[in-house]
């Protein structure tokens, strides 16, 4: 009975560490503040189009050297564009929305608004949640072959099967949470800035191959080319 408490223990432990873990890190190591007047009320137009519910909203401040104050076309690798970030952390009642001075400063509303209905599509499909009890089933699992409550080999296969499940569903409900966001602002619009983000971080968006069939996310090439192909879809329609 102890060991069975002490492996619950350790799942349930995993569980907070994905769930609560980012948002007391980002409360102690990360420089935020509050949006201010003008920008709240432009974030709250943004949200409410792409149908993100939140309970707080941080802004990060720009770091050291940063990049700023540019155009939102001006370069091709994103010139005079600081860094990118939209996310929203935390379970259920407790959701903040993690921004970066540069989607307010340095990117136009298309862009915000886009990133902001795929963290909308995350949230309506509880990717978050599920990628936390996906790695409390994993941790549990380990836990349960290295204090050998379960053989070894029964260990391993329940390993694999749990992993590959995770696998196969999370990619599932990131595609089904991309599809929440293409219907509340549109397919095409969500391809262009996550297209737009990947540019200014200067990366080129891969797509998937047989290094990323263990990756519980799908490549962001491959969503992107699933929302275009929607996009052309609708278009034909």
């Amino acid at each position: 009975m102890i060991t069975v408490a002490l492996l619950v223990g350790v799942a349930v432990l995993a569980f907070l560490a994905v769930e609560i873990g980012p948002l007391y890190a980002a409360d102690r190591f990360r420089d935020l503040r509050e949006p201010t007047d003008s920008e709240r009320g432009r974030l709250d137009y943004l949200r409410e189009t792409a149908g993100l519910d939140v309970d707080r909203i941080a802004i990060e401040r720009r770091g050291e050297g940063e990049a700023g104050g540019g155009e939102a076309g001006e370069g091709e690798a994103g010139e005079g564009v600081g860094r990118i970030e939209v996310a929203v952390r935390g379970p259920p009642r407790r959701r903040l929305l993690f921004l970066s001075e540069a989607v307010l400063d340095d990117v136009d509303d298309d862009v915000a608004l886009g990133l902001l209905a795929a963290e909308a599509g995350r949230v309506e499909t509880y990717y978050g949640e599920f990628r936390a009890v996906a790695i409390a089933a994993v941790v549990g699992v380990l836990a349960a072959i290295v204090t050998a409550t379960v053989p070894f080999d029964a260990g391993f296969a329940s390993l694999v099967a749990v992993g590959l499940a995770a696998f196969w569903v999370g990619r599932r409900v990131q595609y089904a949470a991309d599809d929440r966001a293409a219907d509340a602002v549109g397919a095409g619009r969500v391809a262009d800035a996550f297209e737009r983000a990947a540019a200014i971080r200067g990366v080129e968006p891969e797509t998937g191959d047989w290094s990323t069939w263990f990756e519980v996310q799908p490549p962001l090439g491959d969503r992107i080319a699933a929302l275009r192909e929607r996009a052309g879809s609708e278009a034909a329609s």
